[in-house]
């Protein structure tokens, strides 16, 4: 089950980076990167990868997701600056959906390599504490203090400068609300998520027994 829960992970990782581009609003309430809507779902698969399989593997599992997530980057990059066919008219806008600038791509970087790990540290540092008990809390302590560390670093590197600081904090703000109620709400995500991958591991295990 880890390589599924790993595929899946950094799978949305990619996905979160190609779909960044587009901008939504939520009313007149906030404008969030498109990207905030797959983003907000590897964090409890991290949490799930923790509970089940330990601080070493969620550690691992960052880390995969660190070093695809550069190699995507490299290979988009050679992908846009490979001459394009006469038949292909649509270079410039393969171009606008694909590259970013590179201050935003550092900060994408440094903010994930930040936050996940933090969440990895959080959640295992609860898990010790309480076993097995207050799966919930270990889960929304950690990843709304890791969404916080992430939404600040990521838009302070990103947009610091180009815009005033009230609304460098706005953004922060607004973002992190929309993160911290969705952190709510697939809760119940992780403990389906977690019973499932324990009755799969006891299946196997009585299956490599047998």
């Amino acid at each position: 089950m880890i390589l599924y829960l790993n595929g899946i992970y950094v799978g949305l990782l990619i996905l979160a980076n190609i779909v960044a581009v587009k901008l939504f609003s939520v009313g007149d309430f906030a404008i969030l990167p498109a990207a905030v809507i797959i983003y907000v779902f590897t964090y409890p698969i991290i949490d799930v990868i923790v509970e089940v399989y330990g601080k070493k593997e969620g550690q691992q599992t960052v880390k995969a997701g660190l070093i695809m997530q550069i190699l995507a980057i490299v290979f988009i990059t050679i992908a846009i600056q490979l001459p394009a066919a006469p038949v292909f008219g649509n270079q410039e806008s393969f171009e606008t959906i694909l590259s970013g600038s590179f201050r935003v791509i550092l900060a994408s970087l440094i903010s994930y390599a930040i936050s996940q790990n933090l969440d990895v540290y959080v959640f295992n540092r609860l898990k010790s504490k309480h076993g097995e008990k207050k799966l919930w809390l270990r889960n929304n302590a950690s990843t709304m203090l890791s969404q916080l560390i992430d939404t600040t670093i990521f838009i302070t590197i990103a947009f610091y400068g180009t815009m005033p600081i009230a609304v460098l904090g706005g953004l922060i703000i607004t973002q992190y609300i929309f993160k911290f109620f969705a952190s709510i709400l697939v809760t119940p995500l992780v403990y389906l998520l977690v019973h499932f991958v324990r009755k799969q591991e006891s299946v196997q295990r009585i299956e490599k027994a047998a």
